[in-house]
């Protein structure tokens, strides 16, 4: 693996750049993008931000996300990879990932995943709260002066892959990127605003019930929310309004390991896996062929709601402390 220190000194002799982000992008994906996108505009490399879905509309309330685009509208010498574990992660985007590397663009892939499975040319993989704690490092070894627009970015990513900087793995080292942020301008209660607090009176009713109907299995060490495609359509909402339901079920005492089951389509299941730390749930994610971190991951399972239920309680039950 690349130290930050080698991967800034490739960068800073780049002419031109695409900066990848994971499929169904969280902060963490579009605040590294973001931040990383604007100090290699500071450094006068030609640059642009790509991710081949919808962007979460509650990112719109900062500069600079409309110009995420869903493919690159130029060539560029290199690829950069931001908080994606592994190139399926791209989406519809991989093929022409891949395609770039076979024909020698050069790659880069900054992420934090324990997951992560170093296939770029240049890997800097850093296990932190936030990717946005490794891409701050990074603008500073790129000589960049953070303005409020890299400021904003960073914080976004890092509050929201931190749960507030209240999650386990947050430490000295997460509050001094964070004061980096802070001092350059970071506007922290706008951010807490429209990322956690901010909904429409639609996503208030539809979390409600989600929450009403949660299950609890393993003698209430497991928590399971299922939100179905139907009642997403029926309160006209899109994908990005279930982020945050997981981690409600770690508020309820007994519970170690909380899940979100969403409906993609008929039989297909988007999971996402939290822990209070008992249980690691990459290795639970990664039995279905997914991963990310050890207090947060996810997958895709494919069957009937019970089918999948069964799956997840037997791979939980299995990593529970005896």
């Amino acid at each position: 693996m690349n130290t930050l220190q080698e991967i800034a000194d490739v960068l800073k002799r780049l002419k031109s750049a695409v900066i990848f982000t994971h499929m169904r992008p969280d902060g963490d994906a579009i605040g590294s993008a973001m931040a990383l996108s604007r100090a290699l505009f500071m450094c006068g490399i030609k640059n642009e931000v790509v991710n081949e879905g919808e962007i979460p509309q509650k990112f719109f309330a900062f500069a600079g996300m409309e110009n995420i685009r869903r493919a690159p509208s130029q060539e560029a010498e290199a690829y950069i990879c931001v908080d994606s574990s592994d190139p399926a992660r791209l989406g519809e985007l991989q093929p022409l990932f891949l395609a770039g590397a076979r024909q020698g663009k050069l790659t880069v892939n900054i992420d934090h995943h324990v997951s992560n499975t170093r296939f770029c040319k240049y890997n800097f993989v850093h296990p932190c709260a936030s990717n946005c704690e490794n891409i701050a490092r990074l603008i500073q070894l790129l000589g960049v002066q953070a303005d409020a627009l890299i400021a904003d970015d960073l914080m976004i990513g890092m509050i929201t892959d931190s749960g507030g900087f209240s999650h386990s793995d947050v430490n000295g080292e997460s509050f001094r990127a964070a004061a980096y942020a802070a001092d350059a301008g970071a506007d922290v209660s706008k951010i807490t605003y429209e990322i956690f607090k901010k909904q429409p009176k639609a996503r208030a009713a539809m979390y409600a019930e989600v929450i009403s109907s949660l299950r609890y299995e393993l003698d209430d060490a497991l928590v399971i929310a299922v939100v179905p495609r139907a009642l997403l359509e029926r309160y006209g909402l899109k994908q990005d309004a279930t982020e945050g339901i997981v981690d409600f079920g770690l508020t309820v005492e007994s519970v170690e390991v909380s899940v979100c089951m969403m409906e993609v389509k008929k039989g297909q299941y988007k999971l996402s896996f939290r822990s209070k730390g008992a249980v690691n749930v990459n290795e639970v994610a990664g039995v279905f062929g997914g991963g990310g971190h050890v207090l947060a991951s996810g997958c895709m399972l494919f069957g009937g709601v019970e089918e999948i239920v069964d799956k997840i309680s037997y791979a939980v039950r299995q990593r529970l402390p005896q």
